[in-house]
């Protein structure tokens, strides 16, 4: 070995991971996962794109709403929301409420739409995880924790997660996976 190789180390994937994550076998599992939670999403982008509230004339009233809801949680010795992020909603995304507001109802629909279809499900599966993550931090509960445990699994199993859609076309062509051996 030349002094200025660096030796590299390969730790084999566990049978396990294999199977659940990269394995063409395991992607009717997920395909019932990806349709659930991107229709979860689609519904509720929908929803929000027809809602005048959130995208229109008024865009950012309902935000606003939300917003307004989360702050109330910064108080107290044990609040639902952190005063961080309280300061990062009051300080920076009320005064861009109508944008932010755009932002999530089209955001909602693209990550229903790409789980849906299985189009880039890994990035898609990370987007709706980071909205949910956003909504948490807010201090809203609901379905988002079960969504975002779905999302993280989506995005583990990316390689094989969206085989049952546009991903088994394209990721071989983005060098995602080889395409087989005839």
């Amino acid at each position: 070995m030349d002094k200025n190789e660096i030796a590299v180390t390969h730790i084999p994937e566990p049978r396990l991971s294999r199977l659940l994550f990269a394995d063409t076998r395991f992607s009717l599992v997920w395909l019932a996962i990806r349709l659930y939670v991107g229709w979860i999403w689609f519904q509720a982008g929908i929803e929000k794109v027809q809602n005048p509230l959130w995208v229109g004339p008024k865009a950012g009233v309902a935000l606003t709403g939300f917003i307004a809801r989360a702050l109330e949680k910064t108080q107290g010795a044990h609040p639902d929301v952190q005063m961080w992020y309280g300061d990062f909603l009051n300080n920076f995304v009320i005064g861009n409420a109508a944008f932010f507001s755009q932002v999530v109802a089209f955001g909602e629909v693209l990550v229903g739409v790409g789980l849906i279809l299985g189009i880039l499900t890994g990035i898609a599966a990370f987007f709706g995880a980071f909205m949910n993550m956003n909504f948490l931090l807010a201090g809203t509960v609901s379905i988002n924790p079960i969504l975002f445990v779905c999302e993280l699994f989506l995005i583990l199993a990316w390689r094989v997660a969206g085989w049952w859609g546009v991903d088994r076309f394209i990721l071989p062509l983005l060098g995602g996976h080889p395409k087989k051996k005839k």
